[in-house]
C-alpha cells in the first residue's frame, strides 16, 4: 500500500460503531469466527411488489477491496491512535480493543491474521450461495473477522442532518475533508450483532443477554433480540429472567432491545405491548403510554420514510409515546438499490469456543428469509451445471467435488487475482469455473 494510500483510510475507523464493542461480547475462551456472504433467496417474496426479479449474482469488486483496503501494513502506532481518540469521543467511554490491534502490530507488522475465500471474480451465482468466506487465522483475533464494512461516502451524507451513526467511515471523511466544530460530527452505544448472540448457540441465549448488559452496565446498550424469537425474548428473558437485571439500571443506561425481522409496525406494536405487561407503565402528560426509562426499544430493520410514518401512526392510534422508540435506518437510507435488492448479507455461521467448533445460525421466528447457514461452507457444481452450498463441512466429502471458494487473501496478502479479461469470461453464462486446490 502506498504512502498516500495509507494516509487517506484507517481500517481502524472502517467499521460500524457497534463492531467496535463486540471483543467484549463473544463467549469467553472464543478463537475463531467464520462468517459468510451471499445474497439471500426469498422464498417467500410477493411476487407483485417487484416487477423485475434478480435471480443471479455477478460477483465482482472483492479483488479492488483486498488491494486497496486490506492488504500489506495497514495497522500502525498513528492508526492505532487516532482510532483511540475517535473512539472516545464517539462512545464518551474507553470501549476501544486498543490491546488487540498493538498485537496486531507487534506480532503481524500490522498485517491482517485474516484468510478469505471466494468464488472467481465474474462469476454469475444464483442468490442463496456462498459467494465468500472470512476467518481469523490467529486465535487471539477472533474478533477482526466481522470487523470490516465500508461505507464511508454514504455515511457521511447521512451526517449531514443526524448525529446518531454506526458507521465510523463516515465520521472519518468528515473529519479530514470538512472539519466540525464538534471532536466527531456522530455518536453511538455500544450494540449487539446477530453474531455476538447466536456465538453462544441456540440454548443460551439468555446467558448471551446477561453478559453483554453487565459488560455495559454504565452506558446505553443495544441488543439485537430477534435471532431466534423475539417475542419470546422480550416476555421470558428480558421479562422475566433477566428483569432484576433491566430494572436496577439507570436512566443514563437503559437497555434498548432492537427487533430486526418481520413487518416493523406488528413487531414494534407487539414488542411494545408484550414490554408494557412485564414492567412498570406510565402516562405522558398527553395520555400516551412510556415504558420506565432504564428501557427502550429500537427499530432499524425495514425503516425507510414511508414505514417510519407508519409506525409512528400505529404507535399514535395504540396510545404508545414515540419516545418509547429511537429509529435506525442502513439498507433503506443507504442503499436501498444495491444491498436490499439482492438481499446481500454477512453473518457468522461457526465458531470455536473453549476448543470446540460450533456451526451457529440465525432463525428469526418472524422471517424464514433471514434464516443464516450453518458451519462451514463450501461451494460446488453438480453434473447438471446447477450450483450448492454445502453446509457444516460437508464439502470435505470426496462426493461432492472439488470447492469453488478460492482462498483470496491470508495474512495481510493478496493470494490470487484475477485479469479483467478473466473477468469478463467468467461472466459468460454457462462457463465451466476452475476448482480451486486442494
Amino acid at each position: 500500500m502506498n504512502a498516500a494510500a495509507e494516509t487517506e483510510f484507517n481500517i481502524l475507523l472502517a467499521t460500524d460503531s457497534y463492531k467496535v464493542t463486540h471483543y467484549k461480547q463473544y463467549p469467553p475462551n472464543t478463537s475463531k469466527v467464520y462468517s459468510y456472504f451471499e445474497c439471500r433467496e426469498k422464498k417467500t417474496e410477493n411476487a407483485k411488489v417487484r416487477k423485475v426479479k434478480y435471480e443471479e449474482t455477478v460477483f465482482y469488486g472483492l479483488q479492488y477491496i483486498l488491494n486497496k483496503y486490506l492488504k500489506g501494513k495497514v495497522v500502525t502506532k498513528e492508526k492505532i491512535q487516532e482510532a483511540k481518540e475517535v473512539y472516545k469521543e464517539h462512545f464518551q467511554d474507553d470501549v476501544f480493543n486498543e490491546k488487540g490491534w498493538n498485537y496486531i502490530l507487534e506480532k503481524y507488522d500490522g498485517h491482517l491474521p485474516i484468510e478469505i475465500k471466494a468464488v472467481p471474480e465474474g462469476s454469475v451465482i444464483p442468490r442463496g450461495n456462498v459467494l465468500f468466506t472470512v476467518e481469523n487465522t490467529d486465535p487471539e483475533c477472533y474478533w477482526l473477522t466481522n470487523w470490516i464494512e465500508t461505507a464511508g461516502i454514504g455515511a457521511s451524507a447521512h451526517l449531514v442532518n443526524f448525529k446518531g451513526t454506526d458507521t465510523v467511515a463516515g465520521i472519518a471523511l468528515i473529519k479530514k475533508y470538512y472539519g466540525t466544530k464538534d471532536p466527531v460530527p456522530g455518536y453511538s452505544v455500544p450494540a449487539a450483532e446477530h453474531s455476538t448472540i447466536t456465538a453462544w448457540g441456540k440454548d443460551h441465549e439468555k446467558d448471551a443477554f446477561e453478559h453483554i448488559v453487565t459488560q455495559f452496565s454504565s452506558v446505553p446498550v443495544s441488543v439485537v433480540s430477534d435471532s431466534y424469537d423475539i417475542y419470546n425474548a422480550c416476555e421470558k428473558i428480558w421479562g422475566e429472567d433477566l428483569r432484576q437485571l433491566i430494572v436496577s439500571r439507570s436512566t443514563e443506561a437503559p437497555l434498548i432491545i432492537r427487533p430486526d425481522s418481520g413487518n416493523p409496525l406488528d413487531t414494534v406494536l407487539k414488542v411494545l405491548d408484550i414490554l408494557g405487561k412485564k414492567f412498570p407503565v406510565t402516562e405522558n402528560s398527553e395520555g400516551y403510554k412510556l415504558l420506565p426509562p432504564y428501557l427502550r426499544v429500537i427499530q432499524g430493520d425495514g425503516v425507510d420514510i414511508n414505514t417510519l410514518q407508519e409506525i409512528v401512526e400505529g404507535m399514535k392510534k395504540k396510545k404508545w409515546s414515540i419516545e418509547n422508540v429511537s429509529f435506525g435506518s442502513g439498507g433503506a437510507l443507504l442503499q436501498k438499490l444495491t444491498r436490499d435488492l439482492l438481499n446481500c448479507s454477512f453473518k457468522c455461521s461457526y465458531v470455536v469456543t473453549n476448543g470446540l467448533g460450533i456451526n451457529v445460525f440465525k432463525d428469526p421466528v418472524a422471517d424464514p428469509n433471514k434464516r443464516s447457514k450453518k458451519g462451514r461452507l463450501s461451494l460446488h457444481r453438480t453434473p447438471a451445471g446447477n450450483f450448492v452450498t454445502l453446509e457444516e463441512g460437508k464439502g470435505d466429502l470426496e462426493e461432492y467435488g472439488h470447492d469453488l471458494l478460492h482462498t483470496v487473501f491470508k495474512n495481510g496478502k493478496v493470494t490470487k487475482s484475477y485479469s479483467f479479461d478473466e473477468v469478463r469470461e467468467n461472466a459468460k453464462l454457462n462457463i465451466e469455473l476452475e476448482a480451486a486446490p486442494h
